[in-house]
């Protein structure tokens, strides 16, 4: 599979040389590679991939030698390979790519290991054992790594060969820490990948991330073999794209003031107006960024949302929007908006123009247009939309979108590239040529393979790391279910049910970094790694090969390189729930959730210094249970609350949120005995009102039965605007003032 529309243009250093992987590949198993590329160069090597494509090599651990992914084929040898100052990294005279991919072992190996190897064109010098990479069979993505006393070969066809060869021979070299020379024990290995499709997806539209950020992101992405790049880069809440045809797009929507009243209070000196955030990517930035992907042989396929989350794009120029209503700007809320598209001509004249600019920033073969959660309530309120679809015989609104989706699709086709949108593009009806992303578990992916849609398996929740990590407290805001690293490593991306000639038709997996909740850059590689290491070996490793003890062991040690890149790295190993030493307390964190149908993992907004309170919480259903407290001597309750702004569209849901009454005009956190049992405390929330973070009330508990009690927190309220949350719980044995 070819994931690039013009491949030689988005290396960094082109090369006359095109890679047999890329041209003629076109599924996602090794077993189908072996098909579909050029011949090995023996034909023990087909044997020992297939093989290892079977899980048949039980008797090999993952990886011996710290390699991660694992490759298809490890085999120990004698001996060492000493690297040292004196080593060189031999290339082929003339050969661009593996000049750029020699390069950049050398530069790997001076920033972790100190060492300053030369690049040597030609003929490896006589003195002392080199690298080499040589070219050869196999081709594509494959290659062949052979290290002994003597010397260490890579060899490959593929210009992503040699590069991933380069890969794996820094990780070889820097399997023990420390600076200096290194020992490689001897090993010969032959590697391809899995599945061609090798993907995360950077959300910088809810919260934007500089152009050093995303380059080292792709760096990180391209030491693990990962190959795709999703840029999310439009969202309602932010168009991060120059377009030069619409510089309104990046005027008025680039910038927002966030929810809140602590955000309409923080004014810029400059302007006496709310400070806004955001930002947005020049078309120069954008190629120059493409550009250092390509020569790390991942390609960035852009996401361009359409029919839907368009708030931004419409809020800049209102004539595209459907329905009565028009945004002012980008939307601070989260969630599923109502601003569509209108299907007017001159609106398909206004999304092909910007898709051409984007067509000629991004050279990849696959352009993202979305498809997910259009709410079709603005296109039912419109008179011209419903004038067109009784012009065009079409029923309704959701097949209104598939022929909307099926003209871009025409006019991307026209122009030499495919169209992939998430699995809602099923619903009304989409060409075959169409790539569908399963969001919604792998009932997308399986449908679309029955359909001979190409697929690939984005699937919720698993592989949304936004997801926290762990139940402890100290975990960054994010969506408030767990999804571990054992959880991802574990997921089996192939939809059960499919046969082998439909199994083709999976290209890949991705992991999502949705950014609404990822604030800074130092949380967001916390939520991306490891759990991006996990993506990475399913999708690179043959499935026999997966071990997770052995992962765990060398994503510990990928940890490590990172930090000796000076780069940041998260723990691999997380803690799960831990209560405190005193059993009296407990965090929302530390509680159950009555229901968790949106559970998040909520962050104080109010400007404090230092850390901010971090409340888990479900928007739907404020209520938590401390399950079987033990109220033995306990006479008082003290309970740290915080409000946070409702800034959540959850459309005709957000009328099903039921809220007891209050007592006082400020309302009350209210303590039960069972949620429908008797009121045990009440605390009046007026102290809590006019401040900005935490406080901390206090209120006598009524006497209860002996035993423990499943203790049930409320609050009254009138309306959801604030949102209260419980931030911390503590049971007392004396009462206090309050």
């Amino acid at each position: 599979m070819d994931l690039s529309a013009a491949a030689p243009a988005e290396r960094a250093l082109s090369s006359p040389r095109r890679s047999p992987w890329t041209e003629r590949f076109a599924a996602p198993s090794i077993l189908s590679w072996i098909g579909a590329t050029e011949r090995f160069a023996a034909p023990s090597i087909l044997l020992r991939v297939l093989a290892a494509a079977a899980g048949l090599l039980f008797a090999v651990p993952a990886s011996a030698s710290g390699l991660l992914p694992a490759p298809a084929v490890e085999q120990p040898r004698s001996g060492e390979f000493q690297l040292t100052g004196r080593t060189a990294i031999v290339v082929p005279a003339g050969d661009a790519q593996a000049l750029s991919s020699a390069r950049y072992l050398a530069d790997l190996l001076a920033r972790s290991r100190g060492l300053k190897l030369k690049v040597v064109e030609g003929a490896a010098p006589a003195n002392a054992p080199a690298i080499e990479l040589r070219r050869g069979s196999p081709g594509g993505e494959a290659y062949v790594l052979d290290a002994s006393p003597s010397g260490l070969t890579i060899q490959s066809d593929g210009d992503a060969g040699l590069f991933y060869g380069a890969v794996s021979v820094w990780q070889l070299a820097t399997a023990a820490p420390g600076k200096g020379p290194a020992a490689i024990p001897a090993v010969h290995v032959e590697d391809a990948p899995r599945f061609a499709w090798r993907g995360v997806l950077l959300d910088s539209a809810r919260n934007f991330r500089s152009p050093a950020f995303v380059e080292a992101f792709i760096d990180r992405m391209a030491r693990a073999k990962l190959n795709v790049l999703q840029w999310h880069l439009v969202d309602d809440q932010g168009w991060r794209l120059e377009i030069k045809k619409y510089p309104r797009l990046t005027e008025v929507g680039a910038l927002r003031v966030p929810a809140g009243p602590a955000a309409a209070a923080d004014l810029d000196p400059a302007t006496h107006q709310p400070r806004r955030v955001g930002g947005f990517y020049t078309q120069d930035q954008v190629r120059e960024i493409v550009a250092y992907a390509a020569a790390r042989h991942v390609t960035i396929v852009p996401e361009i949302e359409m029919p839907g989350h368009a708030t931004a794009a419409i809020a800049a120029y209102p004539q595209f929007g459907a329905g009565p209503e028009r945004p002012q700007g980008p939307s601070s809320d989260w969630g599923v908006h109502t601003s569509l598209y209108n299907v007017d001509d001159a609106t398909f004249g206004f999304l092909e123009d910007v898709l051409t600019e984007v067509m000629d920033l991004f050279p990849s073969r696959y352009i993202h247009v979305g498809g997910d959660e259009a709410a079709k309530a603005s296109w039912k309120a419109d008179p011209a939309v419903q004038a067109r679809m009784r012009a065009l015989w079409i029923g309704d609104e959701d097949a209104l979108q598939g022929w909307f989706i099926g003209r871009i699709e025409q006019f991307l086709k026209a122009h030499g590239r495919k169209l992939v949108g998430w699995d809602e593009i099923l619903q009304g009806g989409v060409s075959p040529g169409a790539t569908v992303m399963s969001w919604r578990g792998l009932d997308g992916a399986l449908v679309a393979a029955k359909l001979n849609h190409d697929a690939i398996v984005a699937a919720a929740p698993v592989y949304y790391f936004d997801n926290r990590q762990a139940g402890d407290p100290d975990q960054p805001p994010g969506r408030g279910k767990v999804v571990t690293l054992r959880d991802v490593y574990a997921y089996d991306p192939l939809p059960p049910g499919l046969t082998a000639l439909e199994q083709r038709h999976v290209l890949g997996v991705q992991g999502q970094v949705w950014s609404e909740h990822i604030r800074t850059d130092e949380r967001l590689w916390t939520m991306a790694f490891p759990r991006t290491l996990a993506i990475a070996e399913t999708g690179w490793s043959p499935a026999g090969r997966k071990d997770w003890s052995g992962f765990v062991a060398r994503a510990k040690l990928q940890s490590a390189r990172d930090r000796a890149l000076g780069e940041p790295s998260g723990p691999v190993e997380i803690p799960g729930l831990v209560f405190p030493a005193d059993e009296r307390v407990r965090t929302s964190q530390q509680l159950n959730l009555c229901s968790a149908k949106i559970a998040l993992n909520l962050e104080d907004d109010a400007p404090v210094r230092g850390p901010r309170a971090r409340f888990l919480v479900d928007i739907t259903n404020p209520c938590w249970i401390w399950p079987r407290a033990d109220l033995a001597g306990v006479t008082a309750i003290e309970a740290s609350v915080g409000q946070l702004p409702f800034n959540f569209q959850l459309g005709a849901d957000r009328d099903k949120i039921r809220l007891r009454p209050p007592v006082t005009p400020s309302g009350e956190l209210e303590v039960r005995d069972g949620c429908t049992g008797p009121l045990l405390a009440s605390l009046p929330l007026a102290a809590a009102l006019a401040s900005q973070g935490v406080t901390t009330l206090h209120a006598p508990l009524a006497a209860a039965t002996p035993g423990r009690h499943d203790l049930c927190f409320t609050f009254t309220q009138k309306t959801l605007d604030p949102l209260w949350v419980l931030d911390r719980v503590r049971l007392e044995a004396s009462p206090r003032g309050h």
